[in-house]
């Protein structure tokens, strides 16, 4: 939003990772996260090894065992946790104790002034617990931007826009429209 070199922006099924952190990855408990790294942290000062969590089950099928149904948790475990989307750098876990910043974080705070490039904002119609399909809307709403457009894409979740080939065509030929008009 600051970049005043950036042209034109598009999210496809962008999501606030501020947000995402203060519920899904807080269990909806912020306050009660920020105290256990804060108790981390200072094991961690007085020598204690850091605490790694993994934010996603080991497989789909251990999930549904957990009592997971989660669209989003069920289906970034598929793409993850296998050969569709694993990857060395791709990392699904977190050290507890450096995890505060981004609970305090909001990726779109001063959209109402500052987002003013057109955006384009791309998202599936199937709501999960990450929430892309809320932060997609919020953004298109919120933006500054006189030039803005929201494609929903329909019977599409957060993850078949990562690579499932119709809603990934869909999303590519909105997005090169878009930037041959504004680039």
């Amino acid at each position: 939003m600051t970049d005043r070199w950036i042209k034109a922006v598009t999210s496809i099924t962008g999501v606030n990772f501020g947000r995402l952190s203060r519920e899904s990855f807080s269990g909806y408990d912020p306050i009660g996260a920020l105290e256990q790294m804060a108790v981390q942290r200072t094991a961690e000062a007085r020598g204690a090894d850091p605490r790694t969590d993994d934010l996603l089950p080991a497989s789909v099928e251990a999930g549904r065992e957990a009592g997971l149904s989660d669209i989003d948790v069920l289906e970034a475990t598929d793409y993850y946790k296998t050969g569709r989307g694993q990857s060395a750098g791709g990392a699904t876990s977190a050290v507890l104790s450096r995890r505060a910043a981004a609970i305090g974080w909001d990726a779109f705070f001063g959209a109402e002034q500052l987002l003013t490039r057109p955006l384009l904002v791309v998202i599936g119609d199937k709501p999960g617990g990450f929430g892309a399909y809320r932060d997609g809307q919020e953004i298109y709403g919120r933006a500054a931007s006189k030039d803005k457009r929201l494609l929903v894409v329909e019977d599409t979740s957060h993850y078949d826009l990562y690579d499932r080939p119709e809603p990934t065509r869909q999303a590519i030929e909105a997005a090169t429209e878009f930037f041959g008009a504004h680039l």
